[in-house]
């Protein structure tokens, strides 16, 4: 099994991410891995209630949140591209509860040069969905990037570019 941490460090400019950013100490500090032989990206997570809805349940944008991160970070493990969310249709079957154990899992499930298509789903311990969603990403151009970070675009994320 080969499993590849994923991190913002090394791609050349800040980043303050919500949900993945250790750093960011009001954010969510989920890490996402890559496990290359089973063709996903997954993290664990357990959160608290700084991002309750319901007094009990996560927020339902957290919990999407979370599912669009795990769709852009598939984009960038599976798809080799940089990419930002163009639409997404998001399927809450199941509450997320606070304190609880959860895991997240994404794939590429179609590719082309200008856009990725992605699945992800949060699943309890015992493997029942939560929540899933199906996103179309746009993969981002070298001036669309700089926009993006604020800094031209140079280093490890130019591969990364349409």
């Amino acid at each position: 099994m080969t499993i590849r941490a994923l991190t913002n460090a090394g791609w050349g400019f800040e980043s303050n991410c919500f949900v993945c950013e250790p750093a960011n100490a009001d954010g969510l500090r989920i890490p996402f891995s890559h496990d290359v032989d089973a063709g996903i990206v997954f993290a664990s997570f357990v959160l608290d209630g700084r991002f309750s809805g319901a007094p009990s349940y996560v927020h339902g944008g957290v919990t999407l949140a979370i599912l669009d991160e795990a769709v852009a970070w598939a984009s960038i493990a599976m798809g080799g591209k940089f990419a930002v969310t163009h639409t997404t249709s998001t399927v809450f079957d199941r509450p997320v509860k606070l304190g609880v154990p959860y895991r997240v899992e994404a794939r590429v499930v179609e590719q082309t040069a200008e856009r990725i298509i992605a699945d992800a789903e949060v699943l309890d311990e015992r493997g029942k969905r939560r929540a899933s969603t199906h996103a179309e990403l746009v993969v981002l151009g070298p001036a669309q990037a700089a926009d993006a970070i604020g800094a031209p675009v140079d280093g490890a994320l130019g591969e990364y570019l349409c």
